[in-house]
């Protein structure tokens, strides 16, 4: 039987981070760059991770080509 532990670097807080370094991506892209910090993570965990980061407004997802996404980073406008 496995436990889940909390990750001490969520994968919100990494795919943000990985766009500030990296500028828009793919979502292919994203998802080899994520692996490598966070091994179990799944296609679908990025998905929903994805979706929930662009309801909040911090990413942009549109479509490519059929099969392929783009990823970017919302600027944050300064008051």
């Amino acid at each position: 039987m496995s436990t889940k532990t909390w990750k001490p670097h969520p994968l919100y807080t990494t795919i943000v981070e990985i766009l500030e370094r990296k500028g828009p991506l793919t979502d292919v892209e994203l998802y080899d760059l994520i692996k490598d910090t966070h091994g179990e993570a799944g296609f679908g965990d990025l998905n929903k991770t994805l979706m929930r980061l662009e309801i909040q407004g911090k990413v942009y997802v549109s479509t490519l080509t059929k099969g392929k996404r783009r990823v970017e980073l919302i600027e944050a406008k300064e008051s």
